[in-house]
Formats: structure tokens, C-alpha cells, sequence
């Protein structure tokens, strides 16, 4: 590997908004790919006003999710505006993604079989809400309505209490992943055909791959998974215990590793209990072994857990609030925080790296409309 922006020279058209679609974009963009943005002329990427914050005339998360493209502004529904873009990507664009309603482009003439006809090499990535068939099909849906309808929020929280989300938008984000790897598995496969394709994903469809472990449980045993707070129901221990000051989340993910928790604890005699030898029967009489735990781990602070647990290798660290993260010798040691190219703003980088470089972070989310000249040959 020679590079960190593997798809230099890839390009790629995104009508997207929110979310999903940007965020896939995004991915190919930090990747070397040159993205373009098509947003509305009117409001733009409804993601634009959902703040505040605001960096550089626009929402953070609208930042967080476009850094990087090229925008242009384009009402689709003026024909000689939409000649203009079909001649773009017939002539430049090797990827078209989008996450409009169902039909929306079909019904502009912008569709797949339409796009397709004129340049076979087209690579056309829809991410729906539902899906692309079934009765919900043509209903919208976001990222906290999946997480509902897909049985995540009815195990997240604790019993008896009212049903929780997670906080960031992880089915959209997701989404925009499986809509990245299945453009570029397209894409390599597409170096040898030559023949593009359409690709569908869904936030429904991701949702159900988040769940894929508890559906499996669920098909096997038939009943329905309680809510564990920070813990997993299958393995005991493995949660958040309250210390002196602040949370520590402890991961005993094996019967040798709990032997050596309760050693490093100054409990071997739950290390000896038969009750608790074999993870099955720790998650039997999960109540009595967490209470004994808990009433242990709350006598010291953080840092003194963490130096007995580091020295017998069982996995633990501090619940972080974000400004901790951010802090963190870890965070910083890694190279994930990043200022843009004019220090304009901060940003998280993309989790992976070639040969130890980490794909450079790129220029600002650009303005509604910012690169009509460049790309449209518009005044601007």
C-alpha cells in the first residue's frame, strides 16, 4: 500500500441529506474518492440547521458528515438544470448515491434503469429506510424510529424503566458503512467487468444486523431478552460498577479472566464459590454475584480498580465523559483528533489506516450551492 486515499480518481455524485447517504459519502471521500454534493437550492441538507452548535456557517453534525466534497445546488425538477446533471454523470461520475424518498428519482428521470441504460459502468447505491420491497417500502423512517422498530431499544436501559436510545445515530451511520463496502466491493468487481450495478441498503436491514446476535438467541431459546443497563445477559460479569469516583466498566469476558478478577479484587472466595465457576452459572445467579461485586468495587476510586486489574490483564476502564475522551493520552497518541487543512475547525479522523498513515483530514463542509461554478459552470 502506497497511499492512504486508495480511491483517488473515483467519483462520486451524492444526493443525499441527513445522515446515511453523507456519511457513506464521506467515508469515500476520506478515502481519496472525489465527492460532489447535490443539495437543494432552497434550505440544502435539512442536516445544515439541526443545531446548535455551528462551525463555519453550518451545523457541527452537517460538518462532521460533508467535510471534504465538493457542493453544488440543483433543482432537479427544472429540466434544463436536471439535462445538466445527467450530462455530469454520464460523462463523469462513477457512483450516484442517494437516500431520498422511494421513487423520488425515478420519478425525475434520474433513476437506476434510466442512468444505468445511459453508462452500464454506473455504480447506483439507494439507502432506503425500509427497504426496497415489503409493505413499509415506500415509509419514511430515521435513525431513533429503527432503532425502535428493530427491537434495539427494547433491550437497552433496565427493567421497569421507560425505553432508551442510543444517544448517536448508530443505524444511520451504519447504514452509510454497508452503502461504502458495497460500492466498493462493486467497484473492485467492476475492474474486471467493467459493468456497474445497483446497490440497496436500508436502515431496517442494518437494524436487524445490529440485532443479529440476540435474534439468533431469541430463535433458539424462544424468549424474549430482559434489559442488562451497561451488562450483557449471556456473560457474567461484564458491566459498569459504581466506585468511589465515577463508573468503571469491566470486561470478564471468560471463566480464567473472572478467576483473576476476583483475585485482583481481594475476593478469591468468589473465584471458589461453585456457583460461579463456569460463566453459566454465573449468569444463573447474576443478582447474587453482582451484588457482591458491586458492594467490592465500591470501597476504592477508579485508579486504584485499574492498577489491580491492569496488573492480571482483566480488560476495564473509566465510563469517560467526552472531554476525557478527547484528553486522553490515548486519543491523542492515536492521531484521532485532527484540525482541518485552514485549522478552521476540529475533527474525528476515519478509524483505519495504510501502512500507518490515517487518510488525511480534508477542507471544511462546503457552503449550499459553493462549487455551481466548478462543477455546473454556473455563475455562483
Amino acid at each position: 500500500m502506497t497511499t492512504a486515499a486508495p480511491l483517488k480518481g473515483l467519483k462520486v455524485l451524492e444526493i443525499g441529506h441527513s445522515i446515511a447517504a453523507p456519511y457513506a459519502a464521506m467515508i469515500l471521500g476520506g478515502l481519496g474518492a472525489d465527492v460532489i454534493k447535490l443539495e437543494n437550492p432552497g434550505a440544502g441538507d435539512y442536516a445544515r440547521g439541526w443545531g446548535p452548535p455551528f462551525s463555519a456557517g453550518a451545523s457541527t453534525i452537517f460538518q462532521s458528515m460533508n467535510r471534504g466534497k465538493q457542493g453544488i445546488a440543483a433543482d432537479l425538477k427544472d429540466d434544463a438544470t436536471r439535462a445538466k446533471i445527467l450530462a455530469l454523470i454520464t460523462a463523469e461520475i462513477d457512483v450516484v448515491i442517494h437516500n431520498l424518498k422511494p421513487g423520488a428519482l425515478e420519478k425525475l428521470g434520474l433513476g437506476p434503469a434510466t442512468l444505468l441504460a445511459a453508462k452500464p459502468a454506473l455504480i447506483y447505491c439507494n439507502l432506503g429506510a425500509f427497504g426496497n420491497r415489503g409493505p413499509l417500502k415506500d415509509l419514511p423512517g430515521y435513525d431513533p424510529l429503527m432503532q425502535a422498530f428493530g427491537g434495539l431499544m427494547s433491550m437497552l436501559g433496565e427493567d421497569g424503566r421507560p425505553p432508551v436510545r442510543v444517544s448517536v445515530s448508530i443505524m444511520d451511520l451504519a447504514t452509510g458503512m454497508w452503502a461504502a463496502i458495497g460500492i466498493m466491493a462493486a467497484h473492485i468487481e467492476r475492474l474486471t467487468t467493467g459493468q456497474g450495478g445497483v446497490i440497496d441498503t436500508s436502515l431496517f436491514e442494518t437494524s436487524c444486523a445490529w440485532m443479529s446476535i440476540p435474534l439468533a438467541s431469541y430463535l433458539a431459546s424462544g424468549q424474549l431478552p430482559g434489559r442488562a443497563g451497561s451488562g450483557v445477559k449471556e456473560i457474567v460479569p461484564y458491566q459498569a460498577y459504581e466506585t468511589t469516583d465515577g463508573y468503571i466498566m469491566v470486561a470478564s469476558g471468560n471463566d480464567s479472566l473472572f478467576q483473576r478478577l476476583c483475585q485482583a479484587i481481594g475476593r478469591p472466595d468468589l473465584g471458589a464459590d461453585p456457583r460461579y465457576r463456569l460463566n453459566a452459572g454465573r449468569v444463573e445467579h447474576r443478582d447474587e454475584l453482582i451484588a457482591e461485586l458491586c458492594a467490592t468495587f465500591a470501597t476504592n476510586p477508579i485508579a486504584h480498580w485499574m492498577t489491580c486489574l491492569a496488573a492480571v490483564g482483566v480488560p476495564a476502564g473509566p465510563v469517560q465523559t467526552l472531554d476525557q475522551v478527547i484528553n486522553h493520552p490515548q486519543t491523542q497518541a492515536m492521531g484521532m483528533l485532527t484540525p482541518s487543512p485552514d485549522n478552521s475547525f476540529q475533527t474525528i479522523g476515519l478509524p483505519l489506516s495504510f501502512d500507518g498513515t490515517r487518510p488525511v483530514t480534508h477542507p471544511p463542509a462546503p457552503a449550499l450551492g459553493q462549487h455551481n461554478g466548478a462543477v455546473l459552470g454556473e455563475a455562483t
